[in-house]
């Protein structure tokens, strides 16, 4: 991947819309997890990390985004042997979801509650190359 395709892809990572009534399978023991509506940005905010699945490549990116109650994000994502990419944009909360609006793209995803009551965001996006991408993160405290 190119540091600029990198770069497209860190920007986006971007956005939350809750489905209606879509669950995912959990692992095992954890069983099923369930979509949770957002109404205010202060349900997201803080530290979220997890991994980016780009359609292009066969290994996942490490990523780190950060919400601000402004609404505003950063992403950083540490690829080897590129490095270092960043990104930011910005949230707005849309029929329960949050949808990011990112420098090259955007995209919808999930906020979903595991049974151990943590929250995981399940994210798919579009960069402005038309590549897709999907997340998945944890919140970090």
């Amino acid at each position: 991947m190119t540091r600029t395709g990198l770069r497209s892809l860190v920007t986006i990572l971007t956005a939350f819309v809750v489905g209606g009534t879509a669950t995912l399978g959990g692992c095992g023991s954890f069983g099923p997890v369930t979509p949770v509506s957002v109404s205010d940005i202060k349900t997201v905010t803080g530290t979220w990390k997890g991994l980016v699945y780009l359609t292009s490549q066969s290994t996942p990116d490490y990523v780190t985004l950060t919400i601000r109650e402004d609404g505003s994000y950063d992403v950083v994502s540490a690829q080897q042997p590129i490095g270092t990419s960043r990104g930011r944009g910005k949230i707005v909360i849309s029929e329960g979801g949050l949808i990011f609006e990112g420098e090259r793209g955007r995209g919808v995803g999930r906020l979903l509650r595991n049974p151990d009551g943590s929250l995981m965001m399940v994210v798919d996006a579009t960069l402005s190359d038309n590549s897709t991408l999907s997340a998945k993160l944890s919140r970090s405290n």
